[in-house]
């Protein structure tokens, strides 16, 4: 099991920037699935954005397509990311990142909750002028 551990949330104006990171522990997440999701006060929590276990290949929620970036630093870091710019006020959440380290697919993206098994307390965004 991996102890994931999310940072980077805060309160931005519109059209600012965040980086969100995800600090695993445990195990290395270098090969592992990883994703981002959000979760909304009175939503449900949603997809945003995922990498799949090679890296090869990445998959967002069409909400955030162009703005936000998954990556993942496999070096002593053993960290992933979430840049996230252009932010709007529909993008105000709590952030989770999540993994799952047995896959059938070494590139494909995982965009269901039930599909990842390890995740963090997640933190809080909040965008406002």
């Amino acid at each position: 099991q991996v102890q994931l551990v999310e940072s980077g949330g805060g309160l931005v104006q519109p059209g600012g920037s965040l980086r969100l990171s995800c600090a695993a522990s445990g195990r290395t997440i270098s090969r592992a699935a990883m994703g981002w999701f959000r979760q909304a006060p009175g939503k449900e929590r949603e997809f945003v954005a995922g990498l799949s276990w090679s890296g090869s290949s990445t998959g967002y929620a069409d909400s955030v397509k162009d703005r936000f970036t998954i990556s993942r630093d496999n070096d002593a870091k053993n960290t992933l990311y979430l840049q996230m710019n252009s932010l709007k006020p529909e993008d105000t959440a709590v952030y989770y990142c999540a993994a799952r380290s047995q896959v059938y697919s070494t590139s494909y993206v995982h965009r269901e909750r039930y599909e990842y098994h390890d995740w963090g307390q997640g933190t809080q965004v909040t965008v406002s002028s």
